[in-house]
């Protein structure tokens, strides 16, 4: 089944693109559905069209209250027969209690005024914003109990709704796309051709949820998130999060908030919150900053076991490069042997001064460089990236578990987890043979000509002229691009970013250079030092560019 976004010309678009994704959901999810919700969906779907529209116009709308008032929408005309009909349904209800707060958020400045015209005018407070106007009715305790809309303001002769179906469609939302990120915009931007998806054949293996008890985890999750957002405390959450999940991919999620419940509680002071949510975490980062704040709290003898236990198995490489600092400040304070020193190469470096002109710094260091037969390309993460992607385009789109399960993908799901380059050895080194055999440069263009424009996290299309890619291949040896993929693709994540800003091309030589650039007053990051002394190792051209602007003197 391939689905394809309804066209903008049909008023009633955003209803066929509600109804492709309800009828996807129901053909390959429909036993994590219970009987009620399908009985929901089965009333929506029987329906007549104006109220099945404004049914999706409510729920595409942030909140689950609305006026009647405020339901008109050209092609739907009056909502009030629709309204009804979803009413009769038990999809909306009426008479809904809602608390003052909530009532505040449906009525403008002057609304507010008619409805509490007498406490405001004794409050004082009748020529006060509504801001000041809503924090005197929550402190009231008169308005401390929720109320139907009708008795709040009996004057009014407007009608709130309320969507009695949310969680139901959130919840499809959910398993549609396999995240709460995406809505249902994304069919419109498809419709208007800013987005291209690859197309990946689906499979019941390629489902995200096998199970409804992980659509409901993945579900807690996205709340606890939304709590620690609006500012609940992290010691509350970490009481509500339930136990690790047996999904890898739903405990990579649970981790990552873990991680936030962490970096939060120590922000406010509390570390012993901090420590508990680093300790349950597997967040690449955890161990590394649960040994800094042991260090800080003066636990040397727990943060140096945690130092020796990390180098014995490193994450990964920013991990190790951390923990090694680690070792060098605690060694002496727990009378454990000195490091090992490693002398690390110099980093060939040049020093380039140019006028200060309010052009970026990498761009007018390019044009410095660059010579007539020698031009310079500001390229920074987006060319070694590309080309991987270029290279291995049919292993990131191969349909393996869990790595696509909807139409709008952009890339594999699990392209930046541990373990993606594992999943797909024998995919990858069919595709990095290539390199081997001379025939990368071909299928590298011809994919780039077949792909173009199609969304991809690992492109950047402006970036990558065919120009400038032809040019590439013909200065870069198959065994730098081959030494630079292996570890781009050893952690994604880590090695995707701080990659030189430019690459220098010599193709009369067949030689080619990669520039650091650093302002006045910049200095390397930590993934750029990695990066740089790997190039030293494998005798990749690399060096820094540090850029000075001309002394007053002169």
């Amino acid at each position: 089944m391939r689905l394809r976004a309804a066209p903008l010309a049909d008023p009633f678009y955003y209803l066929a693109n509600a109804r492709t994704l309800v009828g996807w959901v129901l053909d390959h999810h429909g036993e994590l559905l219970l009987d009620g919700e399908k009985a929901q969906l089965a009333a929506w779907l029987g329906a007549g069209r104006e109220a099945r529209a404004l049914l999706v116009r409510m729920v595409m709308r942030k909140g689950e209250h609305f006026r009647l008032s405020r339901l008109r929408y050209p092609e739907i005309g009056d909502p009030s027969p629709a309204a009804e009909e979803l009413l009769s349904l038990g999809l909306v209800q009426g008479g809904a209690s809602i608390s003052v707060a909530a009532l505040t958020d449906q009525l403008t400045l002057a609304e507010l005024d008619a409805c509490f015209a007498e406490a405001f005018a004794g409050a004082g407070l009748a020529r006060a914003a509504k801001g000041a106007k809503r924090d005197w009715l929550q402190a009231r305790p008169e308005y401390a109990v929720s109320r139907p809309f009708a008795d709040w303001w009996p004057a009014s002769q407007d009608r709130l709704l309320s969507l009695a179906c949310k969680p139901l469609f959130e919840r499809l939302r959910l398993m549609f796309f396999g995240n709460l990120r995406q809505d249902w915009s994304e069919f419109v931007l498809t419709e208007l051709g800013n987005q291209r998806y690859e197309t990946v054949a689906f499979t019941p293996e390629s489902r995200t949820f096998r199970f409804r008890a992980e659509v409901d985890q993945y579900l807690l999750l996205h709340r606890l998130r939304e709590r620690l957002e609006q500012g609940e405390a992290p010691a509350t959450l970490l009481d509500a999060l339930p136990a690790r999940p047996d999904n890898d991919w739903l405990a990579a999620r649970q981790d990552k908030l873990l991680f936030a419940l962490a970096r939060t509680a120590e922000r406010a002071g509390d570390r012993d919150g901090a420590e508990r949510a680093y300790r349950q975490s597997r967040h690449p980062e955890a161990r590394l900053r649960l040994a800094r704040g042991l260090e800080r709290r003066g636990d040397h003898g727990d943060a140096f076991a945690l130092v020796q236990a990390g180098l014995a198995q490193p994450r990964d490489e920013a991990e190790l490069q951390g923990l090694q600092r680690l070792y060098r400040r605690l060694y002496k304070k727990v009378g454990a042997p000195a490091p090992v020193s490693v002398t690390e190469a110099a980093i060939p470096t040049r020093t380039l001064t140019l006028p200060a002109s309010g052009v970026r710094v990498e761009l007018a260091a390019a044009e410095a460089l660059a010579g007539p037969d020698a031009p310079v390309y500001y390229v920074e993460n987006q060319l070694f990236n590309g080309l991987l992607a270029l290279l291995c385009w049919e292993a990131l789109y191969a349909p393996l578990p869990g790595a696509f399960f909807h139409p709008f993908h952009a890339g594999p799901a699990d392209l930046y987890r541990p373990g993606f380059a594992e999943r797909r050895r024998d995919l990858l080194d069919a595709c990095l043979a290539r390199l081997e055999n001379g025939s990368y440069h071909a299928a590298i263009m011809a994919c780039y000509r077949q792909k173009r424009g199609i969304s991809c996290p690992l492109l950047a299309w402006p970036v990558l002229s065919e120009p400038l890619l032809e040019r590439t291949l013909s200065c870069i040896p198959p065994a730098h691009l081959s030494a630079i993929f292996t570890r781009l693709l050893s952690d994604l994540r880590g090695h995707g970013s701080g990659l030189p800003d430019l690459i220098q091309l010599y193709p009369d030589q067949g030689h080619y250079r990669l520039v650091e650039v650093k302002g006045p007053g910049d200095r390397l990051q930590d993934n750029q030092h990695r990066w740089l002394a790997f190039f030293h190792r494998v005798g990749i051209p690399a060096e820094v560019c540090q850029v000075r602007w001309p002394s007053p003197a002169s």
